[in-house]
């Protein structure tokens, strides 16, 4: 079932994409600053941004289209929500050793990524009824 990209989940894609691309950016380009400041290993940031990379374009394409199938936009909501348990996972496993403001860091993204998955879910929900309606 494809569903209408209505203006609200275009804006959400987009802004998912924009603050993706930055956090990417900022981990990868930022890993010789951002590692020791958080006490988080540098490959973890550095490959952790890299992943955000075809996300992004991923989203970017989707947002521009006038339907989507709403099974591609749950695979993108699944993505966000793994992100998110990856996230808290990582903190709770004693894996790595981050400081309070790497825990912090940590923390932040995982909490926008939570609500842009809702956004998201939100987004689905509306463009379904608008299908429904027509």
């Amino acid at each position: 079932m494809s569903i209408t990209v209505t203006p609200f989940l275009r804006n959400v894609l987009h802004a998912d994409a924009l603050i993706s691309g930055a956090a990417g950016l900022l981990m990868m380009l930022g890993t010789p600053l951002l590692s020791p400041l958080l006490e988080l290993p540098a490959q973890l940031l550095f490959w952790a941004g890299l992943v955000l990379v075809p996300f992004v374009a991923m989203l970017v394409v989707i947002a521009r289209r006038a339907t989507v199938s709403k099974l591609v936009m749950i695979d993108i909501i699944a993505i966000n929500v793994l992100w998110v348990v990856a996230s808290f996972g990582l903190l709770v496993s004693g894996v790595v050793a981050p400081n309070a403001l790497g825990i912090a860091f940590v923390v932040a993204q995982a909490l926008a990524v939570a609500v842009f998955a809702e956004l998201q879910f939100i987004g689905i929900r509306r463009a379904t009824s608008v299908v429904a309606a027509a």
